[in-house]
């Protein structure tokens, strides 16, 4: 199956499985309590996208200024930002994934995996994307009046 064919799946599935949920939480716990309870994750998660984003920036400058690539926090970034969309979004199965992205010993854990696996694609700024093409002549340009 292609990535693209597996998004869709995932963004067509998600929703019902997140109103099935609500509907069997809310039956459980009650419509009102339901409600309560997806408003307080929504809050503890901007809480925590505030707390944490603020923590990783600060790691990312530290790291520009000691002259070093802050790629580590740069994934970080990218699963803080993600996971407090996910927050943001009205269910459960999103807030666990969210609270996965923003937890730090959890994010930490995602971000390992992600550059062991080499999820991520590295582009170095001096090294060339692919090599010199045979046919490409090299020469100076100089407009003559």
């Amino acid at each position: 199956m292609k990535t693209g064919q597996i998004i869709f799946l995932i963004v067509l599935i998600i929703p019902f499985a997140e109103i099935y949920f609500l509907l069997q939480v809310g039956g459980v716990i009650g419509a009102f309590p339901t409600i309560f309870l997806v408003v307080f994750t929504a809050a503890l998660g901007s809480w925590l996208l505030k707390q944490q984003g603020f923590a990783t920036l600060q790691r990312f400058q530290a790291s520009l200024a000691q002259g070093t690539l802050p790629a580590y926090e740069l994934i970080e970034g990218v699963l803080i930002l993600l996971g407090g969309a996910l927050l943001l979004t009205p269910g459960f199965i999103t807030d666990i994934v969210g609270f996965v992205c923003l937890i730090p010993q959890l994010r930490g854990q995602l971000v390992k995996y992600v550059i062991e696996h080499k999820l991520i694609q590295t582009i170095h700024p001096f090294q060339q994307s692919k090599p010199a093409e045979k046919d490409a002549l090299e020469g100076e340009f100089r407009k003559e009046d």
